[in-house]
């Protein structure tokens, strides 16, 4: 894997992802002297009952995934998963602030590969930085072919490189995994062994990523609303994003703060202006 030539962030669409879908990658990173940042797209928690006591546990296993392979969180933003999409523009100012505020150099994020709508809508956030700074996706889980897939992309379209991890990076990686206590269901079909990703292609985000099924909709024949299950109409999910990318003015991303739209809304910049109580995870 070549190295980054400075800082990294990456997004995670909920805390797990960042292990997920480059827990190797980001050792490898940390390994050779490159500081990874972490910014939570999300609160990994879709509203539900209990909702804050989950929240606060997942943040204390995200805290601790992080302080064992040494990432920095930069912040948690306050939306709940399932909720990236309706909420965009306030998303992109708060990458926006995170990329500056770490200095970062690339921007790694999960593909888009329908295994869940917050990832692709992660995808979408990262596009619009393309002018700007390299963006590599890194494969996490999909449903190409009608078969679940862990850490291979459902599509080929060259200039994918593959990361095989060497016994002690992969128990690593299935060490941070643990900590996500709460989501260990969901973790199943995760691969230790391999990672892969490529430079972020430009695609249409209005069209799903790849025919047939998707991995979020393995479920959407359950004849009643399971509260695990995301019932969003994926026709619904690409009509957002594809809207959301073709409406970007990427290079307004770089003038001086003066009301566009994408402003960040509060939430990233009061985590960052916290004490230094989460960065010391690093």
């Amino acid at each position: 894997m070549s190295a980054a030539a400075g800082p990294v962030l990456i997004l995670a669409p909920h805390p797990d992802d960042e292990i997920v879908a480059c827990g190797i990658a980001a050792m490898r990173a940390r390994a050779a002297g490159t500081p990874i940042y972490l910014l939570y797209l999300t609160t990994g928690v879709p509203p539900c009952r209990g909702y804050d006591v989950r929240v606060a546990r997942r943040r204390e296993e995200a805290l601790a995934a992080a302080a064992l392979l040494g990432l920095v969180p930069l912040g948690f933003r306050r939306t709940p998963a399932r909720r990236v999409r309706h909420e965009l523009d306030a998303a992109l100012g708060d990458v926006d602030t995170a990329l500056r505020s770490c200095s970062a150099s690339e921007l790694w994020v999960p593909a888009f590969e329908g295994g869940h709508q917050d990832h692709d809508a992660a995808s979408a956030l990262a596009t619009v930085f393309l002018d700007r700074l390299p963006v590599r996706e890194f494969a996490a889980y999909n449903f190409a072919g009608g078969r679940v897939r862990a850490n291979r992309f459902a599509d080929r379209r060259g200039g994918e490189t593959a990361i095989q991890a060497t016994p002690g990076e992969a128990a690593l990686k299935r060490q941070a995994l643990a900590l996500y206590a709460s989501e260990r269901g969901n973790l199943r079909h995760v691969d230790v062994r391999q990672e892969t990703w490529r430079k972020l292609p430009v695609r249409d985000y209005g069209a799903p990523p790849h025919p047939g099924r998707l991995f979020r909709e393995r479920f959407h024949w359950v004849p009643f609303r399971h509260p695990r299950i995301d019932w969003d109409p994926s026709a619904e999910i690409y009509r957002d994003l594809g809207a959301f990318v073709s409406a970007q003015r990427p290079a307004a991303l770089g003038d001086e703060p003066g009301g566009e739209p994408w402003q960040p809304d509060g939430e990233l910049a009061g985590a960052l202006d916290e004490p230094q109580r989460e960065r010391r995870v690093g």
